[in-house]
């Protein structure tokens, strides 16, 4: 039996998206830029996914989202797209668990002078807003706060930190990654100026993402070129992975409704399952959570149990897990991530992640909760988790 728990890592992508796919490399194919039939067949193409996009997060219009290269790409046009409008270093505050996608372009700006908060998080990995209102200063020109934690699941108080940002005139961004397709958004309310998504989070191929950019917000471009995606993003569009994602985000949209209880209820039975594990301690923010989310802390072994050893021991038994972000995933060091939380070092190696979606079954999460059991009685007898404790 084989089961795949590692859904926030990547999706695969839909029979329907593999389809609208297929359809554009062999019959859309032309430079959707171009002029002739050929080049509007996939213009046409292009633009049906920005409306489905849009619509997936109920944007004021379909010229707002920005198409890129994925999440990362998307994030890093939020941030040095708003840091290259000023001729001299300014402030920017970012939280304390944000995904390296955010951490990396950052740290690049703090190098060449710009200032840089990092707020931090209580041991569920959540923000305190009055931390942010502390943090703002007169020449803050961009917060950028994660939506939905993909390391430890927890939900950040969007709506409370970007109004906080907006009343003080500050650009906000966030990262919704791991929260488009599983959680309603609608940027037509929620206090945001640019939003990230990443097609292969929700069923979509990998390669292809976008920027939400509210409508009268600059942003200087980190590519030039020809002057696609309204100037902020040159190059010849990935018609066929544009497609796919618009083709994931529609399908996403219609079936939130019902999928997403679903997975909350996968999701409280694993938490549930894996309850009364000694030595299995869970993280993040409970009820703040993302609905397909479980993740533990393994506890009481030093460093001779880590994650890393229970993705390991699990993928022998066909199941796939993951140990934090599956970006920093062949890194030994500690997470960060849970580090900011508060653990110490040797507990910040035991991180695991389970993560569910559309073909995870009742049976499926049933059967991952024994093997994880029998895995960690093992490893950890109980008279060495005694002592250990």
């Amino acid at each position: 039996m084989q089961v795949y728990l590692d859904y926030s890592a990547t999706t695969p992508p839909r029979p329907e998206v593999i389809a609208v796919m297929q359809e554009a490399l062999t019959k859309y194919w032309g430079n959707p830029s171009s002029l002739h039939e050929w080049g509007q067949r996939a213009s046409i193409l292009v633009e049906r996914a920005r409306l489905q996009v849009a619509e997936l997060i109920n944007a004021p219009n379909s010229e707002s989202i920005i198409f890129t290269s994925g999440g990362t790409e998307a994030d890093n046009l939020a941030i040095m797209g708003v840091a290259r409008m000023y001729p001299t270093p300014q402030h920017i505050i970012i939280s304390s668990v944000e995904h390296s996608a955010v951490t990396e372009p950052v740290r690049s700006l703090e190098k060449s002078g710009w200032e840089v908060t990092r707020l931090p998080v209580d041991a569920k990995g959540m923000v305190d807003a009055s931390d942010l209102e502390d943090a703002l200063q007169s020449n803050t020109v961009l917060v950028s706060m994660i939506y939905g934690q993909s390391e430890v699941g927890t939900l950040q108080p969007i709506e409370a930190l970007g109004g906080i940002a907006r009343s003080h005139g500050v650009l906000f961004h966030t990262d919704a990654v791991q929260v488009a397709g599983r959680l309603p958004l609608n940027v037509q309310q929620l206090p945001v100026d640019l939003l990230s998504l990443s097609s292969h989070k929700l069923y979509g191929p990998q390669g292809a993402g976008a920027l939400y950019v509210r409508p009268g917000v600059q942003l200087v471009p980190m590519l030039s070129g020809g002057g696609q995606e309204l100037w902020l993003r040159s190059g010849t569009q990935a018609v066929p992975a544009i497609a796919g994602f618009g083709m994931a985000a529609e399908l996403a949209a219609k079936e939130m409704e019902y999928e997403t209880p679903r997975l909350i209820w996968l999701r409280d039975r694993l938490f549930s399952q894996l309850a009364d594990i000694p030595n299995l301690k869970p993280i993040g923010d409970r009820h703040h959570r993302l609905p397909h989310h479980v993740s533990f802390c393994v506890t009481g072994s030093g460093e001779k149990v880590t994650g890393k050893t229970l993705v390991r021991q699990l993928n022998l038994a066909g199941i796939a897990i993951s140990a934090g972000s599956a970006c920093n995933s062949g890194k030994l060091s500690p997470s960060p991530i849970l580090l900011a939380m508060g653990y110490s070092d040797s507990s910040a190696l035991g991180g695991i992640r389970l993560t569910l979606g559309r073909d995870t079954t009742e049976a499926d999460v049933d059967w991952t909760a024994l093997v994880l059991k029998q895995v960690l009685e093992r490893l950890m007898p109980v008279k060495s988790l005694i002592a250990n404790c």
